[in-house]
């Protein structure tokens, strides 16, 4: 038996202001939250009844659907707002869940383009300065760590974001709202 809390708080999660890309300290505040990988206590109906259970979204991000007493006032009506990434040189999402997510998927959607080839197949595949110039090329600017970093992260190594997206929305598990072009990446 689990008793009922507030929403799990993710040390992952990069708190996003929509529009002004301010970073926020509280979790009233919290406009954005990119959680994947992460195990949490949630009520969820299955066969027609209520129950808390444990999900582990294991390569998901949780997208809870219009309505939802988790999502914050401010986004209820909507469904919760999810960003979902793409790779250093194309786009990223931002889509809003939906209910059918709730019903069908634990209120989940994908949490990224995922991987096409392995860091270590894309440190292979993808020469650093090969990266840097194709970055720079579509006008993207970037600061990394490491120069190995940059290669195991090269857009190249992805899935098409814009692919991932649409089978989301296809689904019918989340909603597009607005996609972005990176100006900058960092890569810690």
């Amino acid at each position: 038996h689990v008793q009922q809390h507030s929403p799990p708080v993710s040390i992952r999660r990069a708190e996003l202001c929509i529009g002004c890309g301010e970073v926020l300290r509280t979790e009233e505040e919290a406009a954005v939250g990119h959680e994947h990988e992460l195990l949490a206590v949630e009520q969820h109906e299955i066969d027609g009844k209520r129950r808390w259970m444990y999900v582990h979204r294991k390569g998901a991000t949780r997208a809870f659907g219009p309505g939802h007493p988790d999502i914050s006032e401010r986004y209820r009506k909507i469904g919760q707002p999810v960003i979902i990434p793409g790779d250093m040189g194309s786009a990223s999402y931002l889509l809003v869940g939906t209910d059918k997510a709730m019903s069908e998927t634990f209120g989940s959607t994908c949490h990224g383009a995922g991987r096409r080839l392995s860091r270590h197949a894309a440190i292979k595949a993808h020469p650093v300065d090969k990266v840097l110039a194709k970055l720079a090329d579509v006008g993207v600017y970037l600061k990394a760590a490491s120069r190995k970093g940059i290669s195991e992260e090269a857009p190249g190594a992805y899935k098409n974001i814009d692919e991932v997206v649409e089978i989301s929305q296809g689904a019918g598990i989340a909603t597009k709202v607005a996609r972005f072009k990176p100006l900058g990446v960092v890569k810690g």
